[in-house]
């Protein structure tokens, strides 16, 4: 069984910024699996923002938020994180942390595992 567990959403002006983090755990989680967060406003599918590999650091953007966001990971605390500035308020959603093992994807359908999601509202 593999945990996600997000936490650093919140409230915050458009032009301010927030750092999400997803700690990963458990006995099947494999740290070769790209880690993603991906997000779901209201009345919206949801959607991929960014992914990254442990292994290699390659990392992948959806075109909305590049230059503004950041994913990285520390691999020693099995943690990766989403740097957010220049928010928008057009990125108010409720973001997940996933993964997929089977490798990168953008689409929702191809992630397995799934974190209980954080709220993040940009107010203009």
């Amino acid at each position: 069984q593999v945990q996600l567990v997000e936490s650093g959403g919140g409230l915050v002006q458009a032009g301010g910024s927030l750092r999400l983090s997803c700690a990963a755990s458990g006995r099947t989680f494999s740290s070769s699996w790209p880690m993603a967060w991906l997000r779901q406003a209201p009345g919206k599918e949801r959607e991929f923002v960014a992914d990254i590999r442990w292994s290699a650091g390659l990392t992948h953007y959806a075109d909305s938020v590049k230059g503004r966001f950041t994913i990285s990971r520390d691999n020693a605390k099995n943690t990766v994180y989403l740097q957010m500035n220049s928010l928008k308020p057009e990125d108010t959603a409720v973001y997940y942390c996933a993964s997929a093992p089977g490798g990168h994807s953008y689409s929702p359908l191809s992630y397995d595992y799934w974190g209980q999601g954080t709220q993040v509202t940009v107010s203009s």
